[in-house]
């Protein structure tokens, strides 16, 4: 997503903030911090965090659909992920990842998650894919899915890569895609 570095009468934001708040953009005047740079700061923080913060949540609900370690349904699938997936399942089986996998999320690394789970799909074929994904189809809870068998686990894995992606892509810092941006502006403005 692309912040707005500049906000003004005009943004949605500011207005929103102005008329709630009953603060002009320049409020207090001759303050450091006003109504305007709080809006800049509100809209940065919904692209940047709470975007990777949503996927991530995304990425938890997935794997709460799916049956829980420790359970005799939880054992069937996770034997069975590392049956067809072979290695690759290391990078998101809870035996080998345990409760670290999900705890990066709250020690800040948004991205360990995302990078095990693309990892892990990453380093199937397509006939691996296709078995891990009648796999987890076979797992979830058909009496809250309609779907059933490889078509959910297709569903499922297309998910979890995306939400992986996008963990990843929002997880990039602004100096990092700052002349990315630039140089993109201008080649298109120049197209």
């Amino acid at each position: 997503m692309i912040v707005r570095h500049y906000l003004g009468e005009d943004d949605e934001l500011a207005q929103h903030l102005t008329r709630r708040l009953n603060t002009p953009l320049d409020w207090p005047k001759g303050e450091g911090l006003n109504t305007e740079h709080v809006a800049s700061i509100a809209a940065a923080t919904a692209c940047d965090v709470s975007y990777n913060q949503a996927a991530n949540g995304h990425l938890v609900d997935l794997f709460a659909a799916l049956p829980l370690p420790g359970t005799p349904e939880g054992r069937e699938l996770w034997d069975s992920l590392r049956d067809v997936a072979g290695h690759a399942a290391l990078n998101i089986d809870p035996a080998n990842a345990g409760g670290p996998f999900f705890k990066y999320l709250i020690n800040g690394n948004e991205g360990g998650i995302a990078g095990r789970v693309l990892s892990f799909l990453g380093e199937l074929d397509d006939q691996q894919r296709a078995a891990v994904a009648e796999v987890i189809g076979r797992a979830l809870d058909h009496n809250t899915f309609v779907a059933g068998g490889r078509y959910l686990g297709d569903l499922w894995l297309r998910d979890a890569e995306t939400s992986a992606w996008h963990v990843l892509l929002a997880s990039r810092r602004t100096y990092e895609t700052e002349d990315d941006r630039k140089r993109f502006f201008e080649a298109w403005g120049d197209a």
